[in-house]
């Protein structure tokens, strides 16, 4: 594979008064607008010759250090603060020179405001569609960077398309692309590795190594702690409790947690394996086929699943599992031309798609994104009872059953807190909670895990192990084979291209 070779689009030359980039000296991190900071006599020095990966558990702080460094937060007092990196000549603002690209897109470009869930699974392109060479473009006028850069993390084949039906995985790209091309003078990424498989999470670490060791441009990495690790790191910080808690080498940090691993090793029960041969079938699909504008997205698929197992689906990016899904929640309108039946009743014979999401609880990134961050973690979760991502009023049973999942996963201090003021692994915690709530005959869990960290998969899986009913089946998804609960027993793989793998 070629290297990555960033040509700068610099209109400037970027001035450097000393080989630190970014300082910060006892300062006191405010969100704007917060009296009480986040971070208290935070002490931090990142050198040009650095490259730094920050780790550590959900709400150790890792996102708001990420945003503190691209210059997001205030910092008293201001002589705390210093970012050496930057021309002020071109802008004094950090943050417009140093690029953060999180988990959630929603700029001038594009907002996730303007569309709803279902428009991803429509024939037609949304209105106030965008291509993603569109998203792209910005103020370029020029394709030639756009396509380079496309190419490099592989998303030069979907420039034509809907920016709204990109995959989460091809989303992330994206944006890390959109990134490149605004000439950063840093680059900082939270959880870049999100969503993508194993081959699409290898070329990106080599994308960015070579971007970050032979180009003009630093690369900050915010990872979970069981994320790989790129060989062309240079330092580790971990957080904890708003605080750094260690600094060394990556390799001293694989040793600190390999140790870690070891030491909470526990002897877990075995799981009851169930003969579910002669349940009735859920789900029964065969030769299913998804064509968009001529281009196939799955091709002759065939699977049943039956009442009490629990599926794994697999498959690299783009491979159509998300589509896949779509047709068992009632989302896509092509459910009607294939031979389909859920619950035991084909589709297209009178059921509404209301009918089917009463039986379904769902998760998955794409839906996470159409939440409205002003909710707080009980209103978030109560729109599992109706199938909305908009507030409806619940009643004192519904609220119960909330706050004993909540209880049941170890997040009841979450309950009344907005969902903007939590992390993506945070967030994801209370959408889980949310697919559960009506005690759904199905379970759809599209890479359930994103965002959280060991503790957290493991309460988890301890969930689905003690929680979930005989009767209850799982489908869930994930790119991490070694994430996939001990109650998951079976596996459906789909091979690139929307084929079924052997």
């Amino acid at each position: 594979m070629s290297f990555f070779s960033f040509r700068p689009l610099m209109r400037h030359a970027r001035l450097y008064s000393s080989k630190t980039l970014v300082q910060l000296d006892n300062a006191q991190v405010h969100r704007f607008g917060v009296k009480e900071p986040v971070f208290k006599n935070i002490s931090l020095a990142l050198k040009d010759d650095q490259r730094l990966v920050i780790v550590g558990p959900v709400s150790a702080g890792k996102t708001t250090l990420a945003e503190t460094i691209a210059g997001r937060h205030s910092i008293q007092p201001l002589s705390a603060g210093k970012w050496p990196i930057i021309d002020a000549s071109i802008s004094p603002y950090a943050s417009d020179h140093v690029h953060l690209v999180s988990f959630k897109e929603n700029s001038g470009t594009f907002s996730y405001s303007k569309h709803y869930y279902q428009e991803r699974f429509n024939f037609s392109d949304p209105d106030n569609d965008i291509t993603l060479q569109q998203y792209l473009n910005g103020e370029l006028e020029d394709a030639t960077d756009i396509k380079r850069v496309a190419k490099q993390l592989n998303i030069e084949h979907l420039l034509p398309l809907s920016f709204v039906k990109l995959s989460n995985g091809q989303t992330r790209r994206a944006r890390i692309a959109k990134a490149l091309l605004k000439n950063p003078s840093m680059l900082v990424l939270d959880e870049p590795l999100m969503g993508l498989d194993v081959e699409h999470r290898k070329h990106l670490l080599e994308v960015l190594g070579n971007l970050a060791t032979k180009s003009s441009v630093p690369v900050v990495l915010v990872l979970r702690p069981q994320d790989e690790f790129p060989s062309w790191a240079t330092d580790v910080i971990e957080l904890g409790n708003m605080t750094i808690q260690w600094k060394g080498t990556p390799s001293e940090y694989q040793a600190r947690r390999a140790k870690h691993l070891e030491s909470a090793k526990s002897s877990n029960a075995s799981v009851k394996t169930v003969d579910t041969s002669n349940n009735d079938p859920i789900v029964e699909m065969k030769n299913v086929k998804v064509t968009y504008s001529g281009n196939p997205i799955l091709r002759d698929i065939t699977w049943a699943v039956r009442k009490g197992e629990r599926w794994a689906l697999l498959g690299p990016n783009g491979s159509g599992k998300t589509t896949l899904l779509s047709f068992l929640t009632g989302d896509h309108p092509q459910a009607y031309a294939n031979e389909l039946s859920l619950f035991g009743r084909r589709r297209g014979t009178g059921e509404s798609i209301w009918e089917i999401k009463e039986r379904v609880g769902l998760v998955s990134p794409e839906i996470h994104l159409y939440f409205n961050q002003n909710l707080t973690a009980l209103e978030a979760a109560g729109t599992g009872f109706f199938d909305v991502v908009v507030p409806r009023s619940i009643n004192v049973d519904q609220t119960q059953t909330i706050k004993r999942l909540f209880h049941e996963f170890g997040i009841e201090s979450m309950m009344d807190r907005k969902l903007q003021d939590m992390s993506t692994g945070e967030q994801r915690m209370v959408l889980l909670v949310r697919s559960l709530v009506k005690m759904p005959d199905l379970i759809i869990w599209d890479e359930p895990f994103q965002g959280l960290d060991d503790t957290m998969i493991h309460n988890v899986n301890g969930w689905l192990e003690e929680h979930m009913r005989p009767d209850q089946t799982l489908i869930m998804v994930t790119h991490h084979e070694e994430e996939i609960p001990s109650a998951v027993s079976k596996r459906f793989k789909l091979g690139p291209g929307g084929v079924q793998a052997k």
